[in-house]
């Protein structure tokens, strides 16, 4: 499976960004997609993710409310809206898939990972 993300930048708090990741390859056991995040030094944390067959939804209680994973089974694409974005939401952006059966919200049941995205958020 190979994932190519997209989208990121810079804006500033209270704007929005959009990133996308697709995917190709043998994806049939990419039972959910996610996204994650990385500061320099610190352990990828979990965003949020999403079914790919039912399209249930899971976030991180930091994100809740304001970003939101959607999936276009077509393209066979993952999108994070990020709306209200907080400096703290600054940092390297992430995408994945997981062959777990249940929602997988860590970085190590992840096994496939796309390159990372910038977003910077200036107070």
């Amino acid at each position: 499976v190979q994932l190519q993300a997209s989208g990121g930048g810079s804006v500033q708090a209270g704007g929005s960004l959009r990133l996308s990741c697709a995917a190709s390859g043998r994806t049939f056991s990419s039972y959910y997609r996610g996204w994650f995040r990385q500061a320099p030094g610190k352990e990828r944390e979990f965003v949020a993710a999403i079914s790919w067959r039912g399209g249930t939804t899971y976030y991180a209680d930091s994100v809740k409310g304001r970003f939101t994973i959607s999936r276009d089974n077509a393209k066979n694409t993952v999108y994070l809206q990020m709306n209200s974005l907080k400096p703290e939401d600054t940092d390297v952006y992430y995408c994945a898939t997981s062959s777990k059966a249940s929602a997988p919200t860590r970085w190590n049941e992840y096994s496939n990972w796309g390159q990372g995205s910038q977003v910077t958020v200036s107070s």
